[in-house]
């Protein structure tokens, strides 16, 4: 897999073209070619995600739509973002391409390249080199509070490349005393956005809640959090995160205490995300976070 930039050859711009068949007008317009749309099965939050197919029914990649003030934003800061990554030397982490940023009837759109198919179970090791490359990518676009410097992610300490699945050795220079503005998460590391490619990298999709100046190993936690959801309720995954936390942080040198700090970090994250979009779908906090965050509070 390879990731290189493929800046729209058109400035943003308005269509206030209505109807059925305006967003594939729209397209066909700005791509200079037919193009047809069809609706991609689960969507991001509420919003609307297509494939869109070009001459000869050929895939080109997904189109994200946002329609109200919220999944706009979400939608440029992923073109941002992905704009961002499209100029960083990235050894692990294979992002989207982005084809078309524009604006049509007062909605966002954005046109990315299509996700591999066919992968398998990520290797831990792919897993943990990834998340250390990302967590060192700096400030996010339009500011941010970590420390705009580009910082060097460092290479697991095998000969035998990224995806190896050996034991992990930490991730030596990711630690927050020399980085005391924190570092960068994708947001949404979850098995449904990364594929492995047969060269050893990962693709990782869905950019849309990257951010920076948080504790490093937020994205394995998260990992592990939306894994656990799919066996047990918010609150039992909740303390499950907790309580492994130090399992989990432990190829990044973190020490369990510290890596219990991170998760109770991460899980009010999480939830202040949610207050933010204005949707519970673990169920309110009081139930499945409050209560492990008092206990926690409680001990020496």
């Amino acid at each position: 897999m390879r990731a290189r930039a493929n800046r729209p050859s058109r400035p943003l711009r308005r269509v206030g073209q209505r109807g059925e068949h305006a967003l594939d007008s729209y397209l066909s317009e700005v791509l200079g070619q037919p193009i047809r749309t069809v609706e991609h099965g689960p969507r991001a939050g509420d919003r609307p995600i297509r494939w869109a197919y070009g001459e000869a029914d050929t895939q080109l990649g997904l189109v994200k739509i946002g329609s109200s003030a919220r999944d706009r934003e979400l939608v440029r800061h992923e073109a941002e973002v992905l704009r961002m990554l499209a100029d960083r030397p990235l050894k692990v982490v294979v992002p989207p391409v982005v084809l078309h940023h524009g604006e049509w009837d007062g909605r966002e759109v954005l046109l990315l390249s299509p996700p591999p198919t066919g992968s398998g179970k990520v290797p831990a090791g792919l897993l943990h080199a990834a998340i250390a490359e990302i967590a060192g990518l700096g400030r996010a676009p339009g500011g941010g509070s970590s420390s705009g410097v580009s910082l060097a992610c460092p290479e697991p300490g095998r000969a035998d490349g990224p995806a190896a699945g050996g034991p992990a050795v930490p991730y030596l220079g990711l630690d927050a005393e020399r980085h005391p503005d924190g570092f960068a998460w994708h947001g949404d590391f979850v098995p449904a956005n990364l594929a492995a490619g047969a060269d050893g990298r990962l693709f990782v999709g869905n950019w849309e809640r990257f951010g920076t100046g948080v504790p490093f190993g937020f994205d394995a936690l998260h990992h592990f959090f939306h894994r656990a959801l799919r066996r047990m309720g918010p609150a039992e995954a909740a303390r499950a995160c907790v309580a492994q936390a130090g399992i989990t942080l432990e190829p990044f040198g973190l020490s369990s205490s510290q890596a219990r700090r991170t998760a109770a970090h991460y899980l009010i994250t999480l939830a202040d995300r949610h207050r933010r979009d204005g949707h519970e779908p673990l169920g309110p906090p009081s139930a499945w976070l409050t209560p492990l965050i008092d206990q926690l509070e409680a001990l020496p």
